[in-house]
């Protein structure tokens, strides 16, 4: 099997944040969702755990931050061009997003960042693959 990521995120209205997420492009796998949980899928290797936040609660042994006055973490979601990160964020600010900060264009690299509905910061971003070294 494949090395995959899950990110877990606390949520405020798990159907909210999961019909958010819905609109970009993410797939609800049912058979891990449930009155506490949604999996939302963005790949193979990329799954976000949205969690009710009592549930999340007992998952952890710090308290939850409060993401809307504090970052913590920023996921970057990359994008096949310029114009698919432009796509993907004003889908997301369309859909209940807020901003985070002003577009980056490092000409090799761009990116745009914004707030789901609970305050999470993520940013899709591009980069030009003849740019990376490897």
């Amino acid at each position: 099997m494949p090395q995959m990521i899950f990110v877990n995120f606390p949520v405020k209205d798990l159907a909210t944040t999961t019909a958010f997420y819905e609109v970009l492009g993410f797939v609800k796998n049912a058979q891990f969702s449930d009155e506490n949980a949604s999996s939302v899928v963005l790949s193979e290797s990329i799954v976000f755990m949205l969690l009710s936040e009592p549930f999340f609660k007992s998952f952890i042994t710090k308290e939850l931050a409060d993401v809307t006055a504090t970052t913590s973490a920023t996921i970057a979601i990359s994008r096949e061009s310029r114009e698919a990160v432009d796509e993907f964020a004003d889908k997301a600010l369309a859909s209940g997003a807020t901003t985070g900060r002003e577009p980056q264009d490092f000409g090799f690299m761009y990116g745009r960042s914004f707030h789901d509905p609970d305050g999470q910061l993520i940013e899709a971003m591009w980069m030009d693959p003849a740019q990376i070294q490897g």
